[in-house]
């Protein structure tokens, strides 16, 4: 049966990779002398060059996270991604950290093809108190008019701790089933750190017909083993110059990452 995910992409195993924009006006890392569109487009063709299947924009350095984004970095976002649409020649999404409507807006006003957050579970973060609402973001979604925009789940939050204590293939089985993700994703404890493959692969075994993948942490040296483990990846930090999470996508890194990916799937 085809879904949203699947029809967003040709192969199996789709690899997606970030361009981790620089922090948009109005946060505390913000550098006004930066040219954030230069950035972002020179990540961008990085890499496409390098054959990946899709992109995300994110606003990773936004620091400190937020769970209401002020509409400065949403706003900023969009300008950034539209000037950028004519260059992009893959499926891309959004994801404005940490917040779902924002990033449903984002997703409807730039064209994305799919959405990331986190929009189901209670949680105790570096933030605060992190109570999303996959409900009040889907329906957002459906007002807009989006129903097509693919709404990918991050399950186990960075920077957080589930108040949660059911184990999280339980919490991921139900959050497919009340909350209808179009893909269920795996993380890390923060952004570079990998999700232990033990638990990509038994939230696998528990989610059977909605894709899962692996969010963040992903390696050169580990992406055979989490394509066979999961559905796919979407990969940031390991592609950057030192795989420093800051700094700009290497382009040698990304092509090797994309060599080690069709030699994973054969």
């Amino acid at each position: 049966m085809q879904t949203a995910f699947t029809r967003l992409f040709d192969t199996p195993k789709p690899v997606v990779g970030m361009v981790h924009l620089g922090a948009m006006p109005g946060t505390p890392l913000h550098d006004p002398d930066a040219d954030l569109l230069a950035d972002a487009r020179r990540d961008l063709h990085a890499l496409q060059e390098a054959g990946f299947d899709a992109i995300m924009f994110g606003n990773e350095n936004d620091r400190p996270y937020e769970f209401e984004v002020d509409m400065a970095s949403t706003a900023t976002m969009a300008a950034i991604i539209g000037a950028l649409k004519p260059e992009i020649t893959v499926p891309f999404g959004v994801n404005v950290l940490w917040d779902p409507m924002a990033s449903v807006a984002l997703g409807t006003a730039t064209g994305a093809a799919f959405v990331r957050e986190i929009f189901t579970g209670t949680y105790a973060s570096d933030m605060g108190p992190w109570t999303p609402d996959a409900g009040k973001a889907m329906r957002y979604r459906d007002r807009l008019g989006r129903k097509d925009m693919a709404m990918l789940y991050n399950v186990s939050a960075e920077f957080a701790h589930s108040l949660d204590t059911r184990p999280l293939p339980d919490r991921a089985r139900s959050a497919v089933f009340s909350s209808i993700p179009d893909a269920v994703l795996v993380s890390g404890q923060i952004t570079g750190e990998a999700a232990e493959l033990s638990d990509l692969e038994a939230v696998k075994k528990a989610v059977k017909d909605v894709p899962v993948l692996a969010n963040t942490g992903v390696k050169h040296e580990t992406v055979a083993d989490v394509l066979t483990a999961g559905d796919g990846c979407i990969v940031g930090s390991s592609l950057k110059v030192d795989g420093d999470t800051w700094k700009a996508v290497d382009p040698e890194r990304a092509k090797d990452f994309m060599a080690r990916v069709r030699k994973a799937r054969g």
